[in-house]
């Protein structure tokens, strides 16, 4: 799920009940992360097929490449994002 916060765009994954946040834009070709298909603990960009592991943020492919991750907590039903 693709969430814009300030200027920030962030990918939100649920897999199996936990969340996990990472930055929303894939480095390859700014490919919006939110909008990919998640596949167990894998992230796909829809542009160019991309893989990221939304618990770490490390490309699938080239572990040198990776997206920021947001710690994630949810207090009074309400889904908080750190972002720096």
């Amino acid at each position: 799920m693709p969430l814009d916060i300030g200027d920030q765009t962030i990918a939100l994954c649920n897999v199996a009940g936990e969340l996990h946040a990472l930055e929303g834009t894939c480095p390859h070709a700014g490919g919006p992360l939110g909008e990919g298909a998640l596949h167990g603990t894998t992230l796909v960009c829809p542009w160019h097929a991309w893989e990221f592991d939304c618990r770490t943020g490390v490309n699938d492919f080239d572990p040198d490449v990776s997206v920021a991750t947001f710690p994630v907590k949810i207090e009074a039903g309400e889904i908080l994002i750190e972002i720096p």
